[in-house]
């Protein structure tokens, strides 16, 4: 082993929709976590794996830290909270905005609760001037002692390589974690199912709440093909005629941008059959949650 060798585990927090997913997508080099611009897209704690020559990073990507309405929120929440406690380092991504409102100061407060080093990742850099930066800077500092402090812009990749350098310094000595060939530990199922859900989240717009979730029913391989099946859950008989839209169009919407995805996950043609359930008030039911892959009993 190379005695230089750096290997951690390093937390992606922040508040829901400023491009944790993205990010992390962007530094491993594929898509893994889906990304949407409806805030509380990651509900688990996914896990990725960027392996180099100088180190292995194990990212963990936590749903965001909010205040919960109901029990996947809470789970969520939880999830997060204690990841914070679980690795070498944490980035904490924001928006470049002088603003710090309740729900960053609630992050000051989880962050006061360990000793892990912290470094504070300013994303959308793209989004304005240099120059507008450094009162962002200068407003953060006020609130937090950070290790570092990196811009970057998730979209367009600006300074990410900057920041992996910096993430390696805060990780110990040590073997790799995983082969180099890995990047990630979530199962396929769990994948598929999560880029059915982005898919769906993209295509009904704001028309109905985040209260959907996707269970796959059945995944099995036949020559050069994949047959999937999958059902969307939804809370309400009104969701449930809005994601099938007139004559099944907004259902076939769904199913086809989701076919291609995950044709591009796979490498394989995929025959993917798409149903819909009502579950009423399910991410207030512990029984749903576990069903649908989260699991409170798990924390």
């Amino acid at each position: 082993m190379n005695e230089n060798f750096k290997s951690g585990f390093v937390a992606i927090i922040g508040r829901p929709n400023v491009g944790k997913s993205t990010l992390m997508n962007h530094l491993i080099g594929q898509k893994i976590a889906i990304t949407s611009k409806k805030p509380q897209t990651t509900r688990n704690r996914i896990q990725t794996v960027y392996t180099c020559d100088e180190g292995q990073i194990v990212f963990l990507d936590t749903p965001g830290i909010h205040k919960a309405k109901n029990k996947l929120g809470e789970y969520m929440v939880q999830v997060a909270e204690r990841t914070l406690k679980e690795v070498d380092a944490i980035m904490w991504l924001v928006e470049p905005s002088t603003f710090i409102g309740a729900g960053e100061q609630h992050i000051v407060q989880q962050l006061g609760k360990v000793t892990t080093p912290v470094v504070l990742v300013i994303n959308k850099a793209d989004t304005v001037k240099k120059e507008d930066i450094l009162p962002c800077i200068a407003k953060y500092n006020e609130v937090y002692q950070f290790a570092d402090i990196v811009p970057v812009s998730a979209r367009t990749g600006e300074n990410t390589d900057e920041l992996l350098k910096v993430i390696m310094k805060y990780l110990p000595y040590g073997p790799q974690f995983y082969d180099e060939d890995t990047i990630t530990d979530q199962p396929e199922r769990q994948i598929v199912a999560e880029l059915i859900r982005e898919k769906a989240l993209h295509c009904l717009n704001e028309e109905i709440p985040h209260g959907i979730a996707v269970l796959i029913e059945k995944m099995k391989a036949r020559k050069k093909v994949m047959d999937i099946e999958a059902t969307i859950i939804c809370e309400r008989d009104s969701h449930k005629g809005i994601i099938i839209g007139k004559q099944g169009s907004m259902l076939k919407k769904i199913g086809t941008a989701a076919r291609i995805e995950i044709e591009n996950l796979m490498d394989a043609k995929v025959n993917l059959q798409l149903w819909v359930k009502v579950r009423r008030e399910w991410r207030d039911s512990e029984l749903y949650m576990k069903n649908y892959g989260y699991n409170p009993r798990d924390i």
